[in-house]
């Protein structure tokens, strides 16, 4: 499933390029903090063990694997993975202090890895942002081990009527809250097109089951303004 917006050439990585060194203070500014939380229940859904081995896709600055590790104490290795080396040097930057990380520069729709080698496969905020939707969770059944776990946090549709008016007009300022803050506007208006353009949680689920995941599941968060997506490869 291509995606129209992501197969324009070099739109997502000049978006990303623009503001990579900014990510984390905007990520901040346009969810009021919350998507700290939004993680923080990813984690707590995975609900990782000492040893396990994880790899994040679309890692960004390196959110996700620096709450897994913390989760396990340090005792696991992960694989960061994403298409843009200057979000990769930020993400080494933030993690220093963590050595058991690899790190790679890859489109999630071709990972340059083995098959069957972690136990957890997570992306937050990048399915939406990869040209191939389908191929991406294609290569996450491919890489996971039998028993594995594919885990997708990603920006979604409200379910209430109320919270969607309240929603869309606060989206409409994103773009201008991005040009003060970072000096850049036209990311921001790519980024809320890419978000009402990506599929709803019922039609994931069915790209999941498409990719032969099973005991597929979401979890709908803030009143779906995202939602977890869980599935096993078994």
């Amino acid at each position: 499933m291509q995606q129209y917006l992501q197969n324009k050439k070099g739109l997502v990585q000049n978006v990303f390029d623009r503001v990579y060194n900014q990510y984390d203070l905007m990520n901040d500014f346009m969810s009021l903090g919350i998507h700290r939380l939004w993680k923080k229940s990813l984690l707590n859904m995975m609900n990782p063990s000492d040893r396990q081995k994880l790899i994040d896709v679309a890692c960004g600055t390196g959110d996700i694997a620096k709450l897994f590790l913390q989760k396990v104490n340090k005792l696991a290795d992960v694989t960061c993975v994403d298409p843009n080396k200057s979000m990769i040097n930020e993400a080494k930057k933030k993690l220093i202090e963590y050595k058991n990380l690899n790190w790679i520069i890859s489109p999630a729709e071709e990972l340059p890895l083995s098959d069957n080698l972690f136990d957890f496969y997570t992306i937050s905020f990048g399915l939406r942002n990869t040209k191939n939707i389908n191929k991406s969770i294609k290569e996450a059944y491919r890489v996971l081990k039998p028993g594995g776990r594919f885990l997708c946090l990603e920006f979604s549709k409200i379910q209430n009527s109320g919270l969607e008016l309240i929603y869309k007009n606060y989206s409409k300022m994103i773009p201008n809250i991005g040009k003060l803050v970072v000096g850049e506007k036209e990311p921001y208006e790519y980024l809320i097109k890419s978000i009402e353009n990506f599929v709803n949680q019922d039609e994931l689920i069915g790209l999941m089951e498409k990719n032969n995941f099973k005991k597929n599941t979401y979890r709908n968060l803030s009143g779906g303004i995202v939602s977890i997506h869980s599935g096993w490869k078994i």
